[in-house]
């Protein structure tokens, strides 16, 4: 069998030919007029069959793969405001309650004698596995913790470490929030004057937000039968019962410390323009300021 590759058309004129007979024109001639009119079509076709190798090798570009957003908090490299400071720390603020504990927070004094009742205080995300520092006498004893994330959620929670000595706890909780940001920790070269703010649960209104200035390094607080509490920085921004365990924050948005006392001549216990902080060094685990080494989270 003959298969006539030509157009169909005949070119009178030319030799050997008839005007009714058809002219088998040579392959190359033949190919570059045809191509010319299937250029467009292949065209489409490598287009299709390119689509349909990503397709099957990396998935529709219609449907593409979730990514999981994870935070990754650094200090601010200029001062920020209050309100700038209180928006970058409040997601790694949580609440708690520890019930059945010796904390005297329940009954409004911090330090004084121990109480059954449930305490309030206040902890902060410092690492990305959801563990969350706060002061030891808000869990101490405690039967039940629970903590409650600035998104809401609710959780159990147990002390996993304890250090007496600096009045500082480690919790890991059970259930975290879908978003968990931890604190940006530092504090290397804080001086007096410098300001702060605290931000944390006192008098059960949550997230309350106070600022103020560093008024004093290495101060010593007494606790009674217990060992004093030394190094702490002394600032001067409002805390009260509930305060415990929250951050002190310096302007770069950097947890500088943990608050765990306020100095009050009084049985009250609310503040008279004083409170402590242990720097943050030495909560995880470190001596004195700066970040110090960290204590197993």
């Amino acid at each position: 069998m003959v298969i006539d590759l030509t157009d169909g058309r005949s070119e009178p004129g030319e030799a050997g030919t008839s005007p009714d007979r058809p002219v088998r024109r040579p392959w190359g001639t033949y190919l570059s007029g045809r191509s010319r009119r299937l250029l467009p079509w292949a065209a489409v076709v490598a287009a299709l069959a390119l689509t349909a190798a990503i397709f099957f090798r990396w998935g529709s570009a219609a449907a593409p793969a979730p990514v999981t957003a994870r935070p990754a908090p650094s200090a601010s490299a200029t001062a920020l405001t209050v309100p700038q400071v209180y928006d970058t720390l409040l997601p790694s603020v949580v609440f708690i309650q520890a019930t059945g504990g010796s904390s005297a927070v329940g009954r409004g004094v911090e330090g004084g004698t121990a109480t059954a009742e449930a305490a309030t205080g206040t902890g902060v995300i410092v690492n990305a596995d959801g563990t969350v520092l706060t002061a030891l006498h808000v869990v101490q004893g405690a039967s039940a913790i629970q903590v409650t994330f600035a998104d809401g959620t609710r959780a159990a929670a147990k002390v996993a470490t304890a250090e007496a000595a600096s009045d500082i706890a480690t919790l890991t909780v059970a259930k975290l929030p879908e978003i968990v940001v931890p604190a940006v920790l530092g504090g290397a070269g804080l001086g007096v004057g410098d300001d702060v703010v605290a931000i944390g649960n006192q008098l059960g209104l949550r997230y309350s937000t106070t600022a103020g200035v560093v008024s004093g390094l290495d101060r010593s607080v007494g606790r009674g039968t217990t060992a004093d509490l030394t190094g702490l920085i002394q600032f001067d921004a409002a805390v009260n019962p509930g305060s415990s365990g929250g951050p002190l924050i310096n302007t770069r948005g950097e947890v500088v410390g943990v608050i765990v006392a306020l100095a009050n001549p009084t049985e009250a216990g609310t503040f008279i323009g004083v409170g402590f902080a242990v720097p943050i060094g030495a909560a995880l685990g470190g001596a004195g300021e700066g970040t110090g080494p960290a204590l197993p989270l």
